[in-house]
């Protein structure tokens, strides 16, 4: 018999830890290899781990609703594998991503996120108690934190429930001071201000995992860098007619609908290309510009949040390829099939706000990238057509870009000639182009 350490696998660059969702395995229960032996989550996506041997479950060492570090042994399997010493530690297998995507961008540092509004920082088996218990996002900003930084520590909370559901008063001597102290003189209610739960008028809805997520994201980034958006608009006519023209003879003959969207991709790497600093990040004081063009696509849910897989060395599809690339990764959003490596690593995030009826947007960059461009709603309008014989009024398909951009390193000569770079590429569109 021999002792197969399992540990956490890795699953991605940036990700450095994983919270235990799901063991699915009990001590003493047999599992073969690449059965499913748990659930974990990341700020990326939730996942099924494979076992990587086949036997008995002798032991797991975490609980679930832990987070553990990338690396570490989460449970042992003994085999029936002759062997005198215990094998060496193997990754528990690669995940198998089964469950609901988690929001795409740059990561929460490691060890913390944010609650929603919040400058506090928990822990996601706090944010999870939390949850459990049906403790609101402000009733957890008014528990009193013991741990570094006065975090809130899975034994302040639980002893906050403990309190609570023992009719102590809790909230009394708990108060985080520190935190209302923090957010200012407006964030405190008015003395005689009502709880919202007591308000028979109110709904409130209590954020999942992956809007908590999203809305860390969002504050992080704006945070992180200075926001600039610039606006463009595009007279895209000759490509809305040449697309009505081909499309359904392109899905005929390749199989996969063909989309505005990869054609919009298409164009704007080739913009990148000529404007490299759009392409890049920031490492402190350094500006790391990124020779490989990794474009992620910014795509609705249907619980109504938003992922952002990427289309890896997009530079190297022709028009048939970036159409398969769009589709397929747009249905595996949809469906919960994306892999932690699908919304990894992308360098530069493309958003069609116009999908929605907007007529444009200001995009908030998607860290750590320091671009993101919105395409707006195409609608026909009169515009003036300047020509040697004069001008004259013509109805045309026009569309507004805007391009969200980190002032830190691009400045505003770079980010509007790009932007305009893209709308005078989609308006030289070849309406006789073959794909």
């Amino acid at each position: 018999m021999a002792l197969v350490d399992l540990v956490m696998p890795k699953m991605g660059e940036s990700i450095m830890e994983a919270t235990i969702l799901k063991w699915h395995k009990q001590p003493g229960e047999s599992i073969l290899q690449d059965e499913t032996l748990l659930e974990i989550a990341t700020d990326k996506v939730d996942s099924e781990v494979p076992s990587a041997a086949a036997g008995v479950v002798e032991e797991i060492l975490f609980k679930e609703n832990e987070v553990v570090p990338i690396g570490s042994v989460i449970a042992r399997v003994r085999t029936s594998t002759s062997a005198s010493q215990p094998e060496a530690a193997v990754p528990a297998s690669p995940v198998r991503s089964n469950s609901t995507p988690s929001s795409n961008g740059y990561p929460p540092d490691p060890a913390r996120v944010h609650a929603p509004g919040s400058n506090r920082f928990y822990s996601p088996l706090v944010l999870t108690i939390a949850s459990n218990e049906g403790i609101s996002p402000v009733e957890l900003e008014t528990i009193a934190g013991t741990g570094n930084e006065g975090r809130v520590t899975k034994k302040d909370i639980l002893q906050y429930v403990s309190d609570k559901k023992s009719g102590l008063p809790a909230r009394e001597g708990r108060l985080a001071e520190t935190s209302a102290q923090a957010a200012g003189p407006e964030a405190k209610s008015p003395p005689n201000a009502q709880p919202l739960s007591s308000d028979p008028a109110v709904e409130i809805i209590e954020m999942d995992r992956m809007r908590r997520l999203i809305a860390d994201h969002m504050v992080r980034s704006k945070q992180i860098s200075a926001h600039v958006t610039s606006f463009a608009e595009a007279d895209v006519t000759n490509l809305v007619h040449w697309r009505e023209r081909v499309k359904k003879d392109f899905e005929k003959r390749e199989g996969t609908k063909l989309t505005f969207t990869p054609l919009f991709i298409e164009s704007i790497v080739r913009c990148i290309k000529k404007y490299p600093l759009v392409n890049s990040s920031v490492d402190g004081d350094r500006i790391l510009v990124r020779k490989q063009i990794h474009i992620g696509m910014a795509t609705a849910l249907p619980t109504g949040n938003l992922i952002v897989p990427v289309i890896r060395n997009t530079d190297q599809f022709n028009l048939v390829g970036l159409a398969r690339q769009v589709n397929q990764l747009a249905d595996d959003a949809r469906n919960g099939g994306l892999r932690p490596e699908d919304t990894q690593g992308g360098t530069f995030t493309v958003t069609n706000v116009g999908t929605f009826g907007s007529l444009m947007g200001t995009p908030i960059i998607n860290q750590p990238q320091v671009a993101i461009l919105a395409l707006g709603i195409i609608k026909k309008r009169p515009v003036v057509i300047e020509t040697d014989l004069g001008d004259s009024i013509a109805i045309r398909h026009m569309i507004y870009l805007s391009l969200s951009y980190d002032h830190r390193i691009v400045d505003g000569s770079v980010g509007a000639s790009f932007l305009s770079e893209v709308a005078r590429d989609l308006e030289g569109f070849n309406p006789s182009k073959e794909y």
